[in-house]
Formats: structure tokens, sequence, C-alpha cells
């Protein structure tokens, strides 16, 4: 029976030109990993109109107010969005942190029943002895799941950059944060293309389901890791001196900040007269510390897009490798 349906397979993977219909039994083989991406498409589709809808109720759910009202403040039980502040962070934050870490699934998936089950069950083998190329092969089980997986992914990024409006840090979190930094820009693309190629490469190392799981996670998450440490040094930080250095916006990530002594030697994260607001408190602080100048390293919010880039860039670059080294082993363990 399962050699029928093997050979019902090929026969469909012949049909369609010089492509074959390999992407049609590509769709048809994984129906079911199709309807649940579908699915949750959909879900966060419906979940980011429903927060932009409820945004400006949100923003204002963030304002003051007093029982009973005064002249400056409404009245608490007037204001209907008490909550929905509430309920949009939480909406927001889920869609952000289920885009940062889609890529730990897809690997799984690319590597257990995307590759490894049919290398395991030896039917990728039996359709490379008909028409169908190993290279045709591999091309079709990879160029079918990037293109939807990116094309749905960039479209999830679109709506939730929209649904964000004004970027409140208080109600979607500050853009430096990692899960919001990866969910806002090209790098939730790339994360989930580098984790399709991971787990097609652990696939086809391991040529067995449940090990090519194991394989392909580990691979994601030490990846993931390795950029979440170092993702502040993909791109050359500011560096503040002075007072402004005691003062920092919100708006900006602080990698450090310390102070100079009167000897010219540098102290990092000195908090030392950090409190003061005036210049008289601060100097007096600073001649009892034995301190001549302050300094902070930082990425302010304009470093959001080459920071953004530089992650992609790194991503689509392992994406590719994984790519290449998928590609050559397919064709020394094939005649």
């Amino acid at each position: 029976m399962s050699a029928l349906t093997a050979r019902g397979t090929v026969a469909d993977e012949n049909d369609g030109g010089a492509f074959g219909g390999l992407p049609w039994t590509v769709l048809r083989l994984h129906r079911t990993a199709l309807l649940l991406w579908g699915a949750a498409l959909l879900a966060a589709v419906g979940v980011l109109i429903w927060m932009h809808a409820i945004g400006d109720d949100a923003s204002a759910g963030l304002s003051a107010c007093a029982e009973p009202a005064t002249d400056s403040l409404p009245s608490c039980s007037d204001v209907g969005a008490i909550h929905t502040d509430d309920t949009y962070a939480i909406g927001i934050g889920v869609v952000g942190t289920a885009l940062s870490y889609l890529m730990f699934p897809v690997a799984a998936w690319a590597g257990a029943a995307l590759i490894g089950r049919e290398l395991e069950s030896r039917t990728a083998e039996l359709a490379w002895t008909q028409s169908v190329t190993p290279v045709r092969w591999l091309t079709a089980k990879l160029a079918v799941p990037a293109a939807l997986l990116a094309t749905g992914t960039s479209l999830i990024v679109l709506l939730n950059v929209w649904a964000r409006r004004d970027d409140n840090p208080d109600l979607v979190g500050d853009w430096y944060h990692p899960d919001v930094l990866v969910s806002t820009g090209p790098a939730a693309v790339a994360y989930v293309l580098a984790g399709l190629t991971l787990g097609a490469l652990a696939g086809l190392v391991t040529r067995k389901a449940l090990p090519a799981t194991g394989v392909a996670f580990a691979a994601t998450l030490v990846l993931y890791n390795v950029l979440d440490r170092y993702r502040t040094s993909l791109w050359p930080a500011d560096t503040v001196t002075g007072r402004a250095a005691l003062h920092l916006p919100r708006s900006s990530q602080v990698l450090e900040h310390g102070a100079v002594t009167t000897t010219g030697k540098h102290i990092g994260n000195n908090l030392a007269c950090v409190g003061f607001e005036n210049a008289t408190d601060i100097k007096d602080c600073m001649a009892r510390s034995g301190l001549a100048d302050f300094w902070a390293t930082r990425h302010p919010a304009s470093h959001f897009w080459p920071l953004q880039l530089m992650e992609t860039g790194v991503l689509l670059a392992v994406a590719a490798l994984a790519t290449a080294a998928a590609f050559r082993l397919l064709r020394r363990r094939t005649p």
C-alpha cells in the first residue's frame, strides 16, 4: 500500500512541466501544517485588527482619573477604557512573542516532517529513482514553505506595526526589548527562514524524524541566544559625556554608564551623583567623590533600523549557508 502511495506521489510530481507538480505535492503532503499555519495567521490578523481598534481607548486608559471627578481629572467610572490598556498590552505582547519564537516550531517541523520523515520512510529515494532529481526535490521542499512562511510573517509584521499606533512604550514596550525589536521589522522573516533551512539541514544530516527535531531545535536555540547576547554589538553604540550621561531618555538603550575620576581613571557602572537634578548638587557630589566627568554608551532610537538590518543580514547569511550545506550534502549522498 505504501509503495502504491509513493508511486502515486511520484506520478503527481511528474505532472506540470519543467518544475513538475512538486509544489502541489508538497502542499498536499503537508496540508495539516498548511491549515495550522493558515489558522495561526487568521488568529493573529484578528487579534491585531482588534488591538488597532481599541488603541485609542488603551491610550486613554493610561491617563489619570479621580473619583469623584475634579476640574482637571475625569471620573474613573466614566473612563470606559480603564482596563483596555491591559488588554491592548497583552494582545500586542502575545503577537510579538509569537513572532519572535516562530523559528523554533518551524525548524522542528522542517527537520521532522518536511525532510526527516521522507528520508526515514525512503519515499524520497523512490521519487529520486523516477524523473524527480534530488536537487529538484529539495528545491521544492524549501521553496514552497519559504514562500508561504515569508509572506505570512511579513503580513503579521506589517499589521503588528500598524496596530502599535504611536509606539507608546507603556503599552507596547520599549523598542529595544528583544521581542519588540524582532517582531517589528524584517528580522522576524529572516528568523523564520533561518529556522526552515536549519531544520531542513538537520533532517538531511540525521535522516530520521525524531533526531532531526532535536537537532533543529538545538541549532535554532543556539542561534537565537547568540544573537540575543550580541545584538547590541551589531552596530556601534554612541558615547555620551557630561551631565547628559546622567539623564538619558527612556528611548535610549543604556549599555553602560560610568564616571571618570580626577586621576583620569574610568569606572564602569558608577552610580555616584546619578540622583541629583540641580547642577550645583551634581558639582558638590563630584567634588566629594573625586569625579571629573560622566559617560554612558547607549543605542538611541535612531539605531533601530541599523540594528534591525544587521541582525536580518546575519540571519539571511545563516539561512544561505544552511541551504548551501543542505544541497552539498544531498549531492554527496545521492548519485
